[in-house]
């Protein structure tokens, strides 16, 4: 749905469309999304329509960035123990 939301407005009923689900099943999805502050609905007439609010991904994308180097790093460090431990195995 977030995917989809990026392209653009959408109803609930499109958002539910290519997930294969129930109206409801959707609007309880988006239910969700609104809580975690990453959708607004509004509704103009018999449609709820959705946007997507980038912010709040932004931060978290923010967030887990801080996070890479550490894990590239250590992930790095891992792989040349792992292959000292091989070179050694194989003597």
């Amino acid at each position: 749905m977030v995917r989809q939301l990026s392209r653009g407005e959408c109803s609930v009923g499109d958002l539910a469309q290519p997930a294969e689900m129930s109206f409801a099943a959707a609007s309880k999805h988006v239910q969700v999304l609104e809580k975690a502050g990453l959708v607004n609905r509004r509704v103009a007439g018999r449609q709820h329509l959705c946007t997507l609010r980038a912010e709040p991904l932004r931060e978290a994308n923010e967030w887990l960035s801080s996070y890479e180097k550490f894990w590239g790093d250590n992930l790095d460090r891992l792989a040349r123990v792992l292959e000292e431990d091989m070179a050694k195995e194989q003597q």
